[in-house]
Formats: structure tokens, sequence, C-alpha cells
């Protein structure tokens, strides 16, 4: 069986509990995690030893705060007031963690789910969006990760165009697949809204709202936007429930039929702000 999990963010006693709640076995399962393991929340050196312990039955996905500590690891940015990489950072294994991260996919396609931790920009089809995850990838795990990571953050270009190289095309194919949440119907990113998808601000909605989106009607899942809360539409999911401000930790059981979520509650780990 097939489980979408939500952003855990360094929380690792959910998870657990949620791995009880669904009785999880790596020997028939797999989980397949959208993205931001970790930062924020109290266990984040913990939530790495437990995923990368199950192996192939655990399919981590690359979300903005992964790649946030990747930065931090190499010198590349710096530490944040709320962070909580303290431990993570100063383990014996630091390296081992960072070569582990750095190998994880930024999207899969499974099941017919596309998986992403945040979005897809209005022009890309499942193909593409996966291709270019695939580029940046390449990036990550090629041999300078600081010069690449040192090149991948910013907030141009802000919208696609089929004639972007380098290190443009990259840093926009982060950007959509680890911080898009709201966008122009031409597809222009916004990186400052972080509320709810309810009242978007005045020519910009979310990203799967945009008419002609090319991938509408493909299943699509992502976490990052805890603001908007669990959204499952039948060819939508939307998992990440807030665990670490202390909301749920949500999975989606895969099967003939809709997915079946499943939740526990979370303690406050951190307070929005």
């Amino acid at each position: 069986m097939n489980y979408l999990v939500g952003d855990l963010q360094g929380c690792c006693e959910p998870l657990e509990r949620l791995l009880a709640e669904i009785g999880f076995s790596p020997s028939r399962d797999r989980l397949y995690l959208l993205g931001d393991l970790v930062n924020r929340g109290p266990a984040s050196l913990q939530v790495l030893e437990r995923l990368s312990a199950l192996g192939d039955s655990a399919v981590c996905l690359l979300g903005n705060h992964d790649l946030h500590l990747l930065a931090v690891a190499q010198g590349v940015r710096r530490l944040h007031r709320s962070d909580t990489l303290d431990a993570l950072l100063a383990s014996p294994r630091r390296g081992h963690w960072i070569d582990w991260l750095r190998h994880r996919p930024l999207a899969v396609q499974t099941g017919g789910w596309l998986m992403v931790h945040a979005g897809v920009a209005p022009q890309w089809d499942a193909a593409q969006t996966l291709a270019l995850a695939a580029e940046v990838e390449a990036g990550l795990r090629g041999a300078d990760l600081g010069g690449f990571l040192g090149a991948m953050f910013g907030n141009q270009p802000d919208r696609w165009s089929d004639a972007l190289e380098g290190f443009d095309r990259q840093r926009f194919t982060i950007n959509v697949l680890t911080r898009i949440r709201f966008c122009t119907a031409e597809g222009r990113l916004d990186f400052e809204t972080k509320d709810g998808a309810s009242e978007p601000p005045p020519g910009l909605m979310p990203w799967f709202d945009v008419p002609g989106r090319r991938t509408a009607g493909v299943p699509l899942a992502f976490g990052h936007w805890s603001t908007l809360g669990l959204v499952q539409r039948p060819d939508l999911l939307a998992l990440d429930t807030g665990c670490v401000w202390g909301g749920c930790l949500s999975a989606a059981r895969l099967g003939e039929g809709p997915p079946e979520i499943v939740q526990v509650r979370c303690e406050q780990a951190q307070k929005p702000g």
C-alpha cells in the first residue's frame, strides 16, 4: 500500500504515531514524504535517522527547508532565528546526512500521482515537471554543491520561459517545486503571500486554480502550504496540515477509490509568525 505524507518539519513523535495508526509495514507498504522533512520541529536528526532506516520503503522529496539545511551546511546561507537544525549540524554524521539529503528527488510520479513539495508551474505538464526536477537533482548531486546552491536562492526569474537556461532555469524550477503558492493567470510567481486560498490578493490565485494549467486532470499531491490545510479533490491533494504548528500530520492511503485520509494530532512545536 502506498501512503502520501505531509510536512514533518522535524517532528518525529507524530510520525511514529502515524505509522502505528496506519499499521505501516516496511515489507508491504511504501511512504512518500512530500518534503520539508526537517526544521522548526524538535527532532530533525531523529526524523532523518528514522526515514533513512526505512530504505526503499520511504521515498523522501526535498522541500524548501531541506534545501535551506543543505545551504547552511555548505556555508551558503545563515541559520534563521526560528531554525532548529543545531543538533543535526553538530552530528558526527553530518556529512552522511547532507549526502543522503542531496540524493533525494524533487518530484516523483507513481500510481498515476505526481508528487512535489509545493506545486508546478501552469505551463508545465507532468513529463516536463519530472524532467526539470531531474536537472536540479543532477546539480545537487554534482561535485560543486556549494557553488550550485549559491546560485539557487533568489526570486528571479518569476515566470517560466522555454528559453530559460542554466542557473536561471534551475532557480525557477526550485522556486516552483519548493516555494510556489500563488501566481498570476500568466504564471508569474508571488513570494509574499502565505495566507490561505480563500481571499487571494488581487490578480493572484492558487497555482492549481490557474485556467489552462497543463497538469489539470493529472492527480497531483503536494505539501508546503499549511495555511491552506487539507484539500482533497479527485485530482488534487494538499497534505500540509500544520503538524509543527500544532495541527495534524496527515497521510493519504492510495487505493482503487478516492484516497483515504488518516491524521494524528500534533503538539505545537513553534508558534506561527
